[in-house]
């Protein structure tokens, strides 16, 4: 079966399902059983492709597993990162945070930088790829995120990636900025989630009862570990501005900035 045959046969499929986006979504499976990317379909659409591998993977994305993993890996800020089971799955609007870090690191000659609950590591290796000078340091405590980050990290020279808890003393050097997309989402409103995001570890989505545990934990702990005049910058929960803006009681300047959606989706503030 060539990639045009193909792609209409996963598009039928998945409707056929009532799966969302199917267009999208069977393009993006049949390029990737194809090796190429979205963008290279038009001028592939006569290449051959297997088609039982393209079978198995629309299976998975009917059983409702997320799209990213079944191909294991998603376009993320210029770069691709290997995602699966047992890690969050990088999101465009965490791209915005990125794009933030990035701009203020341009100011800075050699900047290190703290990347906390790193998972895949898509917010910190890409400060890292895109910032040369700077040095990256990507603090995952799942086993199973780690080892993504681990893959990840591969030829990213100036990214130091390690295993620990942000709850713990970790002992490292004091930072310009600090950047973490934590876990945020109330205990008890997980499991009204939709169903790829069930998919996702756990320990990637819960912040606690009131969503809030990391943001205290990093205003508690790291703050020591921010440089005079460092910045933090976090991404957080659409509603979760105001509460956020009290709980980093150990900042002076604190300023909430939305997303691309107008939601609350970002924090800056400023060590003094």
């Amino acid at each position: 079966m060539n990639l045009k045959q193909a792609y209409s046969y996963a598009v039928q499929f998945l409707e056929a399902n009532n799966i969302d986006e199917a267009d999208f979504k069977a393009l993006c499976l049949a390029c990737s059983v194809a090796g190429i990317k979205n963008s290279e379909y038009s001028s592939h659409k006569e290449d051959f492709i297997v088609i039982s591998r393209l079978a198995k993977m629309l299976w998975r994305v009917k059983e409702g597993e997320p799209l990213q993993y079944v191909i294991g890996k998603w376009d993320f800020f210029e770069s691709e990162f290997f995602v699966g089971e047992g890690v969050l799955i990088p999101r465009p609007e965490t791209e915005e945070l990125v794009d933030l870090a990035v701009k203020k690191l341009k100011a800075y000659n050699s900047p290190v930088v703290l990347d906390l609950c790193s998972g895949s590591g898509c917010i910190g290796l890409s400060i890292a790829k895109k910032i040369k000078s700077s040095k990256v340091y990507c603090i995952e405590k799942s086993k199973d995120a780690f080892k993504y980050l681990t893959k990840n990290a591969t030829d990213v020279d100036n990214a130091i990636i390690i295993n620990d808890d942000i709850n713990n003393v970790i002992d490292i050097e004091e930072a310009d900025l600090i950047i973490s997309n934590p876990p945020y989402i109330k205990s008890g409103e997980i499991s009204a989630l939709q169903k790829e995001v069930s998919f996702e570890p756990r320990m990637a989505l819960d912040g606690g009862e009131d969503g809030l545990d990391f943001y205290r934990i990093i205003n508690n702990k790291w703050f020591p570990t921010l440089k005079k005049g460092g910045i933090l910058l976090l991404e957080i929960g659409n509603e979760q501005g105001e509460e956020i803006k009290s709980i980093l009681s150990n900042f002076k300047t604190v300023k909430v900035f939305k997303d691309l959606y107008g939601n609350d989706r970002m924090v800056k503030a400023v060590k003094e």
